[in-house]
């Protein structure tokens, strides 16, 4: 079989609340349409003309007459809101109860032993954004060589290490005794290492960051896809997501090298699937509250579309999604329960209506069906709505 499916999945661009934001605490947010309206309009040509001013009203976002895609919106089913939630949702897994959060720091007994495993101290065990939490601990860490552990909203283990006080072999090493002895009831989603340069008052995150999560509950659109002898391929952090389970791919800088090899392997990858995420809006502009970085990220990847659909070849389909929300115009630096759009683009696609969809697993569902496999997790697929 010659067909392909891209499955890009844009980190948290949501696009309004989902019938049970309130029970997250999320009222309001709606990231597309309230950054819309925070720069006075949207200017996005290429999104518009594929469908997205179709799935919710955004301002300066026209409802084009005849899109050159097919266009829905997606509800979040499984409980959570962080990205391994989301893509596991996408890939047909529905978790019953949201991963453990740990407001207050982690337990006493699990930094003690993450300490004696990794035969460092711990300093920090906080709640906090990674830029803050530099700036209160870094001369600590680098004077006694200490990992700094912190958390989030999500459900997140985040380690820190400056690369020249400790080796990056160590760290990762490190994330992965964290991560074999985060088991029920701290079973946190990821443990992420976060690596760093720099001195006092200019510390800087490196791109060398890694996710470690725990391996998905069920079979995955991914598993599903290896059984049958398909060939996936990650960009960016989709392959730890899913634990590395059933997907090979590497990790990208920015969105600029994501987007770069997402469109090499339109030109010149193998049939299958591509599954990608560019971090970019989320990691370096929701969570910091940053609005027109979080535009520009939008407009720059709008500029480059244009390149990605004019490669696809006439057997692939390019399906354009988010995770969750991460609405930067909200006090909260952290993720929001959203709805995500899909935008579905290729040489077949009929230019119609998906609806509003009860879960994102549709869009797994739909990408099996039209790889030729059974499986569709917990899904409806949606494909011979869209191909002409």
């Amino acid at each position: 079989m010659s067909r392909r499916a891209i499955i890009l999945v844009l980190d948290g661009c949501g696009i309004g609340e989902a019938p049970d934001t309130a029970a997250y605490g999320d009222q309001g947010s709606d990231t597309l349409g309230n950054i819309a309206r925070a720069v006075g309009g949207l200017v996005l040509p290429n999104l518009e003309r594929a469908g997205l001013g179709l799935i919710a009203p955004l301002h300066g976002v026209a409802a084009v007459e005849r899109p050159s895609g097919a266009w829905g919106l997606m509800e979040p089913k499984s409980s959570g809101k962080d990205s391994t939630a989301g893509h596991w949702e996408i890939a047909g897994v529905h978790l019953a109860k949201p991963f453990p959060t740990y407001p207050q720091g982690f337990p006493a007994d699990v930094v003690s032993e993450f300490a004696r495993r990794t035969g460092r101290p711990v300093i920090g065990n906080v709640v906090g954004s990674g830029t803050a939490i530099l700036d209160e601990f870094g001369e600590a860490h680098q004077r006694t060589g200490a990992w700094i552990l912190y958390t989030s909203a999500d459900s997140v283990f985040q380690v820190a290490a400056h690369e020249e006080t400790v080796p990056l072999a160590e760290l990762y090493a490190a994330c992965d005794v964290a991560r074999a002895m985060l088991v029920a009831p701290h079973d946190a989603s990821r443990v992420i290492a976060r690596p760093f340069i720099g001195t006092p008052g200019a510390w800087q995150r490196t791109a060398n960051r890694r996710d470690v999560s725990i391996a998905p509950p069920e079979q995955t659109l991914l598993d599903a896809l290896e059984a049958a002898g398909i060939l996936r391929h990650g960009v960016g952090k989709v392959d730890d997501l899913f634990s590395r389970r059933g997907l090979e791919g590497g990790h990208t800088r920015d969105n600029a090298e994501g987007v770069a090899r997402i469109l090499d392997w339109i030109r010149r990858g193998p049939n299958g699937l591509l599954f990608a995420n560019l971090v970019d809006f989320d990691q370096q502009y929701g969570h910091r509250n940053d609005v027109p970085g979080f535009y520009q990220a939008l407009r720059d990847f709008d500029a480059v579309l244009p390149d990605l659909t004019a490669a696809l070849r006439e057997d692939d389909l390019l399906f354009i999604t988010a995770d969750h929300g991460n609405d930067p115009t909200t006090p909260s630096t952290d993720h929001s329960r959203e709805c995500v759009p899909v935008l579905a683009l290729g040489v077949r696609v009929r230019p119609v209506a998906l609806g509003r969809r009860a879960t994102f697993s549709d869009l797994g569902a739909t990408v099996a069906d039209w790889l030729g496999v059974g499986f569709r997790g917990r899904g409806t697929s949606f494909l011979s709505a869209m191909i002409a």
